[in-house]
């Protein structure tokens, strides 16, 4: 009888083993997929990655989150050694996303509401480097969005010190112990218990009561349609649709509304070299400057960036049997055409648009126009 009970453990022990080492070897499958299906990858710190794994794996679009350790020296290195600090590394979580139904700029705006990024010494409860907030690029578009989105953070006087998070390229990611992953819902007492008294909740809602997450237009829903004024806290005009019509020419309308795209080297811009600043046509927002303007051969007004980068909103394009990024204003929701990671320095990127989504105000008229703002772009402030 004991016999045959010790074969009987043993049997239990061994498809456990088996069924931890399956899965540890789905979660390397799944960190090195990428967006071999179309998913796209990103890569945060925000210390405890217990807390941050479950807070991506509530989003909307978020396929799988997977712990794990990155930026240091050690290869495959273990929880022991990353959290007695000497490996270099930081507790980070790796976001698997649909781009169909989050944009990158969504995932940062979900990333700052669940950190503390005025901490260089740690996350709440939990000190030391190993567990400070880091955003990870993996290329120059993600290292764009990523400075631009902690620039918006910075002056939005959301928090009185200053923004210490820092941006770095992501190097390799290893996965953390198979214990780790999926804590939350494998422990949940101990995980709930964990939390409540991080700290981290109380800082959280103290810090973002009155800053509902729609003020910042994050990309959540599966329609992606925004109607939040843009960032830069100016007030802009909608018309409604009947004078929309009246004063857009049929081109004009057939691309802000229908997404069509005019023709190149047979449109308003595409050779344009004044200074000034190119606006949505629709509402007026301002969206690039003659300063990022360059001649990529395509055509049509090609920008290296946005001038507001809160007032542009990137968007899957799934049309033509493929994948683009598709970018519209904030406010009007202007069709306005695709980025592409094609361009010249300093981005990397080519923000190829149509002629008639744009308004462009020369230099002399900024005053007039009431864009005066901007006129130390070009080296004058009158």
């Amino acid at each position: 009888m004991k016999f045959s009970t010790l074969i009987l453990l043993a049997l239990v022990v061994l498809l456990v083993g088996y069924r931890q080492a399956g899965s540890a070897d789905k979660l390397v499958d799944a960190a090195s997929a990428g967006d071999s299906v179309g998913l796209e990858t990103a890569v945060f710190a925000g210390g405890c990655f217990w807390c941050m794994e479950s807070d991506f794996e509530k989003v909307d679009g978020v396929v799988q989150v997977i712990s794990g350790y990155t930026g240091g020296h050690v290869a495959n290195p273990t929880y022991e050694q990353v959290s007695g600090g000497g490996t270099g590394h930081v507790e980070a979580v790796k976001v698997i996303y649909d781009p169909g139904k989050i944009s990158y700029q969504g995932l940062l705006d979900v990333f700052w509401r669940h950190v503390d990024p005025t901490d260089a010494g740690g996350q709440f409860v939990d000190r030391g480097g190993q567990y400070r907030s880091v955003i990870f690029y993996a290329d120059e578009r993600q290292h764009q969005l990523a400075e631009d989105s902690k620039k918006w953070l910075a002056a939005s006087g959301i928090f009185s010190l200053p923004v210490v998070t820092e941006i770095l390229p992501l190097g390799d990611f290893y996965p953390a112990e198979e214990y780790h992953q999926r804590y939350s819902q494998k422990n949940p007492i101990r995980y709930h218990w964990y939390r409540s008294g991080s700290g981290r909740d109380a800082f959280l809602e103290k810090t973002w009561a009155g800053h509902p997450l729609e003020e910042r237009g994050v990309e959540t829903m599966k329609d992606q349609k925004e109607t939040a004024p843009p960032r830069t806290g100016d007030t802009f005009v909608m018309p409604d649709e009947e004078t929309l019509r009246q004063r857009l020419t049929p081109m004009q309308y057939q691309v802000v509304r229908e997404s069509a795209t005019e023709p190149a080297f047979n449109n308003a811009y595409w050779d344009n070299h004044a200074e000034g600043i190119y606006v949505d046509v629709v509402s007026g927002e301002p969206l690039f400057s003659s300063t990022d303007k360059y001649d990529s051969g395509t055509g049509w007004p090609s920008f290296t960036k946005p001038l507001e980068p809160g007032s542009i909103v990137e968007k899957s394009d799934r049309t033509f049997f493929t994948v683009r990024t598709e970018v519209r204003s904030r406010l009007a929701d202007s069709h306005l055409g695709h980025v592409f990671d094609d361009g010249p320095p300093p981005t990397g990127l080519r923000y190829c648009l149509n002629s008639a989504s744009l308004r462009f105000i020369p230099k002399k008229d900024l005053v007039k126009k009431g864009y005066g703002k901007y006129l130390p772009l070009f080296g004058t402030d009158q």
